[in-house]
């Protein structure tokens, strides 16, 4: 059983006073933990990674002056539910409602809010805005998390979807893997599979610590995979969660084992009520310089910043491009000195 009270978790957790102290106002969101996060947390630890991620504490009442809408998502919403922040992509806000409500949410205005569903003439809407802007190519599936719906209602969602339009690729966002694996059953997938015409569906995770891609978790996203539709992780960096590099090589490896590719390893946003999760933007470089050392690329995640004020998605990394003296670039290996690399000559014969 699912648990949303201070009063209820308490029976089952030794609260902190920090935990106690929490109220549900200001920028704080509801809470919610599912019985599958309940399982991983260490209840003997109040520094253990999971729980921080799902128990508030009072530090989300703390005001501050960062915004409830930092990538500025509101002003580029084209009808109630969708936004065109990028030319080529646009996220469709399919339900407020999830499973577990994570701590550094950074939509918290909407998610868990009383707006719930989207209802059919608001996704008859967003179509419409699909048919009419060809330059969108990928839809992103999101909220909340498209599967806290029936399986009825995610048959009409991807149906008319693909009515309007079969050429766009839709990523199927959730977190539904590690907070209600049982939610993918065979006639879920069932529905999905029905509906893979045209371009392909991509499944995007959200993973932060090793230990939640646990049993269950990797069954729910090898239905996917075996299914045929690639599953990405975006990971987000957290103080006192993740913020450490052996934690996160063991992440990346653990994932593309497991047939997931580390996508993105965010910042974290600066939302409101989330300020004592976020990881310093300097302990994040350093950070990505020695996962770059001890990764392969393609288990190498890309550290990434979505500016605030809705400036865009920019990847943070170390500087290894020195300069360009006397037709050589002065160039950092990321193991030790610099090497020289020449820049082509214009006479040269194409």
């Amino acid at each position: 059983m699912a648990v949303s009270n201070l009063d209820e978790l308490g029976k089952i957790i030794n609260l902190t006073e920090d935990e106690k102290a929490w109220s549900e106002k200001g920028p704080s969101l509801s809470m919610l933990i599912s019985d599958n996060i309940l399982s991983l947390i260490d209840k003997r630890d109040p520094k253990d990674p999971i729980r921080r991620e799902f128990v508030p504490t009072c530090n989300e009442n703390i005001a501050s002056e960062e915004s409830i809408d930092p990538l500025e998502e509101v002003a580029n919403s084209k009808t109630n539910r969708l936004i065109h922040r990028y030319n080529n992509r646009a996220a469709l806000l399919v339900t407020s409602r999830c499973f577990a409500y994570c701590r550094h949410c950074f939509r918290r205005r909407f998610t868990s809010n009383d707006d719930g569903k989207i209802t059919e003439p608001e996704l008859m809407e967003a179509a419409k805005y699909l048919r009419e802007h060809e330059e969108i190519k990928e839809v992103l599936l999101t909220g909340g998390d498209m599967f806290t719906l029936n399986d009825g209602e995610i048959d009409m969602l991807l149906g008319t979807l693909k009515a309007a339009r079969e050429d766009i690729i839709y990523r199927l966002c959730t977190r539904a893997l590690l907070a209600s694996p049982e939610r993918f059953t065979s006639e879920l997938m069932a529905i999905i599979k029905k509906h893979m015409h045209g371009a392909p569906f991509l499944l995007m995770c959200q993973f932060n610590h090793p230990r939640e891609l646990n049993d269950k978790a990797i069954k729910a996203v090898s239905a996917f995979v075996d299914m045929g539709i690639p599953a990405f992780n975006q990971a987000v960096l957290l103080e006192g969660v993740n913020d450490d590099v052996d934690v996160l090589e063991e992440l990346s490896n653990k994932l593309l084992y497991n047939r997931i590719k580390p996508y993105y390893l965010f910042q974290g946003d600066l939302v409101d009520g989330t300020k004592h999760l976020r990881c310093s933007l300097k302990k994040g470089l350093e950070i990505e310089k020695e996962l770059r050392k001890r990764l392969s690329g393609i288990a190498m995640p890309q550290y990434t910043i979505d500016l605030p004020q809705g400036g865009g998605k920019v990847i943070l990394t170390e500087n290894y491009v020195l300069g360009l003296e006397n037709g050589m670039w002065k160039i950092k290996s990321p193991f030790q000195g610099k090497r020289d690399y020449p820049e082509k000559s214009e006479s040269v014969n194409q």
